[in-house]
C-alpha cells in the first residue's frame, strides 16, 4: 500500500521515480497494489479538495497503464474531516460517504474533459461527490497487472503528461500506437536524439480500418520472414538489430545492443552468448514500425504491439559470434527455420575464419546470404578496400559459389530480387550515422517468402520444442516452432510430448497458447508459439529441449539412414564407428556411423570401392567431397525424426551435411 498527498505537475525525473515505485509495489504484491491519495505518509488526511484528488488519481492511472496495469476499483471518500470554528480540522460524526467511480482507463474510454461528466459513473443510488472548496476528499485505488495485449492504448501521451500536466489534452488519434515515434530521452535532450526516420504522419481513417483487417495469426505465419544474423565477434550484430527494432541510432558505446540483450554478462561484455529472436514490423506501405512506445515512453514496443500493428514481420535471429559459442550458433541456424542469412563483416578489419565458417554454415543449409559491412563511419579507405577484397574471395570460392552484387540504391534492390540463390548482395551500413540503414530496411521488406509453411497446414501437427519454462500459476510451458499442421488448444486438446529417455511419449492436454505474447486458441504452421501443458511435478521434470509435440501418437528411433556429403576444407577422415555431433532441426545429439555405402556416379571409382569392401568391409573411408549413404545410431536416447529432414554433423567444426532418407527401426509408443 502506498500513501500520496498529491501527484500533479510532475517533472520527468519525478515521473520515472513514481513509475519505478509502482513497479516495485506490484512485484511486492504479486501483481496487485493499493494507493491512498489525499493522505499523508503517517496516514493523516491531507485536506485536499475533490478536483485535486481526481487529478492525482488520473495521473496514477496513467502511470499504471505504462506498467501494463489497470485500476479495477476507484473509490472517492468524503465527509470524514471538516474545518472547525477555530480553523482546525475536526472529525465528522457518522459514517463517511463513499463514491464508487468508474476507472478512467479500464475499458479504454477517453478521459472526460470536465469533472462534471463523472455524474454518470457513480454507483446507483448515490449522489455525485461534491467538488467544492472545503469538502475534503481522499481516494482509494486498487491496481492489478494484466497482460499487454489486453490493454487498449491510453487516451493521453505519457511523455506529454510528464512534461506538462496542465497542457491541453492530447488528441486520442495522436496518442495511439500509430502515433509519432518518441525519443527515449526527455527535456532538452529529446530534440537531439538521433532517429533513423522522421515521425510517422497521422494515419488516415481508411488506412487504419484496413490495418485492422490484418490477421495477427496470418501475419506471423505467411507474412513472416525469418532472418538469421551471423558474423564474427565485434561485427555489430546485436547493435544492428537494436537499431532496426528501435529505429534510433547507436551512440557508439553500446546503447542499441543493450536494449535487446538478454543476460547481464552479455551487457557487461558486449558479446551475445544465446540465440534470441526480435520482431521488426512493416506497414503495408513498407514503412518500418519501431521506435519508442507512445504508451511507455522510455521503453521499446513489445512484441504483441509490433505484431498487431504490422502488415509484414521480419524475425531477426541474433546469434553468437565468438568461436567458443559456435555450437550454439550452429544449433540456432539448424533449428531457426531461417529464410535468409545476414553475414555481418566489420569493415575495419579483414574477415576472419569465423566469417568463413558462418558462410559455409548458411550455404550448407541452402540459406541465401546477404553481406552487411558495418562500422563504415570513420573507416580508413584502405581498410575498407582490403576487407571487401577478402570477402569477394570468400564468396567466389568453389564451396560458396556466390556472385557479389553491391547495393547502392533502390534500383539495385529490384535487380537482385529473385536472384538471391546466385547473388550475394553487399550493403555498407553504419549504426552511428545511419548510412545504409534505410536501404537495408527496404531490402528486408522486399525479401520474398522462401519457406512456404502455409502449404504444410494439412499435414499432421508437429511442434518443435526449443525451450522449457515453469510459470507460477500456469505450470509447464514450452516454446518452439510449429513446423507443420495446426492445433486448437483447450481442455479437450490431447497431445503427445516426447520422446523421453526410454523413447516413450507423455500424453497430456495443451491448455493454452501464445504467439508473440498474444493469447490465442489456434496456432498454425510457420508460427513461433508457446504451449502450456497439464503435467504433474514428476512429468514436468522430464521435459527437455529437442522434444516434439504431436496430436497423433508418434514414434521414436535411435537408428536412421542419411545421404551425406562431406564438406571440402580441412582434412577429415570418416570411417565406420566415426562419432560426430548431429544437428537435425531442433534435435542435437552424438551419433555413431554404423554402416557406410559410397554414392558415386564414376563407375571406375565405384568398382574400386566395391573391391575394397570385399577385402575389408571396414576399410571404406570418406574424405572431403565424398558422398555416401550412412546408417547412424544415436549415442544416448531415441529421438523423433522422419525422412526428409536436413541434418548437419560436426566434430568441433562443421564436417558435412545430409538428408535423412529412411528410418530402419522404429520403437512403438508405450
Amino acid at each position: 500500500m502506498e500513501y500520496k498527498r498529491q501527484v500533479q505537475n510532475l517533472s520527468p525525473s519525478r515521473f520515472r521515480s513514481l513509475t519505478t515505485q509502482m513497479s516495485y509495489r506490484l512485484d511486492q504484491g504479486h501483481g496487485h497494489c493499493s494507493y491512498r491519495l489525499g493522505v499523508e505518509d503517517n496516514g493523516c488526511h491531507s485536506l485536499q479538495d475533490y478536483p485535486a484528488v481526481a487529478e492525482s488519481a488520473k495521473t496514477i492511472e496513467l502511470i499504471a497503464r505504462s506498467l501494463n496495469s489497470v485500476v479495477i476499483e476507484r473509490v472517492m471518500i468524503q465527509n470524514e474531516i471538516t474545518m472547525g470554528e477555530n480553523g482546525q480540522p475536526v472529525a465528522v460524526e457518522g459514517e463517511p460517504i463513499r463514491f464508487n467511480e468508474k476507472p478512467l482507463l479500464t475499458d479504454g474510454n477517453e478521459i472526460e474533459d470536465s469533472l462534471e461528466a463523472k455524474e454518470n459513473s457513480t454507483s446507483e443510488g448515490a449522489v455525485a461527490p461534491r467538488a467544492v472548496a472545503g469538502v475534503f476528499t481522499r481516494c482509494e485505488l486498487s491496481i492489478h497487472r494484466v497482460e499487454t495485449h489486453l490493454l487498449d492504448p491510453p487516451p493521453q501521451d505519457m511523455l506529454a503528461l510528464a512534461k506538462s500536466m496542465s497542457a491541453v489534452a492530447v488528441d486520442d488519434s495522436q496518442s495511439t500506437i500509430n502515433g509519432a515515434v518518441l525519443s527515449s530521452t526527455t527535456g532538452a535532450k529529446a530534440d537531439k536524439e538521433p532517429s533513423i526516420r522522421k515521425p510517422i504522419q497521422q494515419t488516415p481513417p481508411a488506412a487504419a480500418q484496413s490495418s485492422e483487417k490484418h490477421s495477427v495469426s496470418e501475419t506471423l505465419s505467411s507474412r513472416n520472414i525469418r532472418v538469421a544474423v551471423v558474423g564474427n565477434v565485434d561485427a555489430g550484430k546485436s547493435t544492428l538489430i537494436g537499431t532496426l527494432t528501435t529505429s534510433s541510432l547507436d551512440d557508439g558505446r553500446g546503447k542499441s545492443r543493450t536494449s535487446i540483450m538478454k543476460h547481464r554478462h552479455e551487457i557487461e561484455s558486449g558479446r551475445t552468448s544465446t540465440a534470441t529472436t526480435h520482431l521488426m514490423g512493416f506497414r503495408s506501405t513498407g514503412e518500418p514500425i519501431g521506435g519508442k512506445d507512445t504508451v511507455r515512453g522510455n521503453k521499446r514496443k513489445s512484441e504483441d504491439e509490433v505484431a498487431r500493428e504490422a502488415y509484414r514481420v521480419v524475425t531477426l535471429i541474433d546469434l553468437a559470434g565468438h568461436e567458443k559459442y559456435l555450437k550454439t550458433t550452429i544449433h540456432g541456424v539448424s533449428s531457426g527455420m531461417a529464410d535468409y542469412g545476414l553475414i555481418m563483416v566489420n569493415s575495419r578489419q579483414p574477415p576472419t575464419h569465423m566469417t568463413q565458417h558462418h558462410l559455409n554454415l548458411c550455404c550448407s543449409f541452402g540459406i541465401p546470404v546477404i553481406v552487411i559491412f558495418t562500422k563504415i563511419d570513420g573507416c580508413p579507405p584502405h581498410a575498407m578496400k582490403n576487407c571487401k577484397e577478402e570477402v569477394l574471395k570468400l564468396l567466389r570460392a568453389p564451396e560458396i559459389g556466390k556472385k557479389p552484387f553491391a547495393i547502392k540504391n533502390e534500383a539495385d534492390l529490384a535487380t537482385c530480387m529473385g536472384k538471391l540463390h546466385t547473388l550475394a548482395p553487399l550493403i555498407d551500413t553504419s549504426c552511428v550515422t545511419g548510412q545504409g540503414i534505410e536501404l537495408l530496411q527496404k531490402l528486408l521488406f522486399s525479401l520474398p517468402k522462401r519457406r512456404r509453411h502455409e502449404n504444410k497446414v494439412k499435414r499432421p501437427f508437429e511442434f518443435l520444442v526449443e525451450d522449457i519454462f515453469n510459470v507460477p500459476g500456469v505450470g509447464a510451458v514450452v516454446s518452439g516452432f510449429v513446423n507443420a499442421g495446426e492445433l486448437t488448444v483447450g481442455s479437450n486438446c490431447n497431445v503427445y510430448v516426447g520422446p523421453k529417455d526410454d523413447g516413450t511419449f507423455m500424453k497430456t492436454v495443451a491448455k493454452s497458447a501464445h504467439i508473440a505474447r498474444i493469447s490465442t486458441q489456434h496456432i498454425t504452421a510457420g508460427q513461433s508459439a508457446c504451449l502450456a501443458f497439464s503435467l504433474n511435478k514428476e512429468l514436468r521434470k522430464k521435459l527437455r529441449r529437442g522434444m516434439v509435440v504431436m496430436k497423433d501418437p508418434p514414434t521414436s528411433t535411435k537408428h536412421f539412414e542419411a545421404e551425406i556429403c562431406v564438406l571440402k576444407g580441412e582434412g577429415t577422415t570418416i570411417r565406420r564407428s566415426y562419432q560426430a555431433y548431429v544437428h537435425i532441426l531442433n534435435v542435437r545429439q552424438s551419433a555413431f556411423a554404423r554402416h557406410i555405402e559410397i554414392v558415386n556416379n564414376n563407375a571406375i571409382a565405384a568398382a574400386n570401392h566395391a573391391n575394397k569392401k570385399k577385402d575389408d568391409p571396414d576399410g571404406i573411408v570418406l574424405r572431403p567431397g565424398s558422398r555416401a549413404k550412412v546408417q547412424f545410431e544415436f549415442a544416448k536416447r531415441p529421438e523423433y525424426i522422419r525422412p526428409g529432414m536436413r541434418m548437419l554433423f560436426r566434430d568441433g567444426r562443421v564436417r558435412g551435411v545430409g538428408i535423412i532418407t529412411g528410418i530402419p527401426q522404429v520403437q512403438s509408443v508405450v
